[in-house]
């Protein structure tokens, strides 16, 4: 099988929805004739689909995704490009009281197909307002799908299905796999991947470890690492999805360990790793054999020095750490 970049694997995800629907239309900042959105993976969409399908916006992400569900409700799917997971903030209304709501507050009649897409991730020195990750506060939003694809792969399956699905969805494109030479294998022929079901990137049998978007590349050297080292056999879990989450194959891999650690680029506090550590916690506690740990950042913003964000981004070696603690 061929084997291509996120970058790529994304482009060729829009290509073919946009080619296949009609109804199907990207809107946001820097994507039209000389941008193709800053990271290059729009690149050549608008030479070949023109202004109509990919539409350049004025910098306001208030009016870019006030348009697109409205564009939903009237029978269109647009994808609401909003550059960094950080300027939700200034969209926050419409998230949070006009988009995920409707659905549910007209009794299922309108359907919602708005697909926002954002940049998320560190590791590039963009600072306290370009660099966050943005699962665990978005978990709380009930009617909001959010997706956290970590390979080539899953970038254009679970980008497709987004675009197919009825309801909001978020997906975090993040920036450190954009820029690094990671490439995997991608089918040539179609498909999708459905929201929900997990993926388990290696299988082990002495500790589980749940991992996010790029600390999944990061959990499977650790566990490279503890095999080679001390015999440790380490089981990665990529959720794929933070909504739906697919709970049953957290605790199948759980009750096979019988230990958790959950791998997740946000500050500790109200992060998707808490909620991934609760429902564990409540639903999981018997097939516990020892307390469950987190490895996430600290609970302070991302700083612009490089020394200092490697610091603050959860590493290969502070996860080794959580993990001998347990065994």
């Amino acid at each position: 099988m061929r084997e291509i970049s996120y970058s790529q694997a994304i482009n060729e995800a829009y290509d073919e929805e946009l080619k296949r629907d009609p109804s199907v239309f990207i809107m946001g900042e820097d994507i039209g004739q000389y941008w193709g959105a800053a990271f290059g993976e729009m690149q050549g969409l608008y030479a070949k689909y023109g202004p109509k399908r990919i539409r350049e916006t004025p910098i306001s992400e208030t009016a870019i995704l006030g348009s697109a569900i409205g564009a939903a409700a009237t029978g269109m799917r647009p994808v609401a490009f909003l550059f960094f997971v950080d300027f939700l903030g200034v969209c926050w209304d419409e998230i949070w009281n006009q988009l995920t709501p409707m659905r549910y507050m007209f009794g299922g009649k309108a359907k919602l197909p708005v697909t926002i897409t954002c940049y998320s991730g560190a590791g590039i020195s963009n600072a306290a307002q370009h660099s966050k990750n943005g699962e665990g506060i978005l978990m709380g939003i009930p009617g909001l799908k959010i997706i956290t694809p970590s390979t080539p792969y899953d970038a254009k399956g679970l980008l497709k299905s987004a675009i197919r699905e009825d309801n909001p969805t978020i997906y975090f494109v993040n920036k450190f796999l954009l820029l690094t030479t990671l490439k995997g294998p991608v089918p040539e022929e179609e498909y999708t991947i459905p929201l929900g079901k997990a993926d388990v990137k290696r299988e082990g049998k002495d500790v589980t470890v749940v991992a996010l978007g790029a600390m999944v590349h990061r959990a499977l050297a650790a566990a490279e690492t503890l095999q080679k080292e001390k015999g440790i056999s380490i089981e990665v879990v990529d959720p794929r999805t933070m909504v739906p989450l697919d709970k049953q194959a957290i605790y199948d891999s759980v009750k096979k360990t019988g230990k958790l650690v959950i791998m997740d680029e946000e500050p500790k506090t109200g992060s998707a790793a808490a909620e991934i550590a609760a429902l564990v916690a409540e639903e999981a506690f018997d097939y516990l054999d020892a307390p469950i740990k987190r490895v996430c950042a600290p609970d302070t913003p991302i700083p612009f020095s490089p020394p200092l964000e490697g610091f603050w981004i959860p590493s290969e070696e502070k996860l080794i750490r959580a993990i001998n603690e347990i065994i």
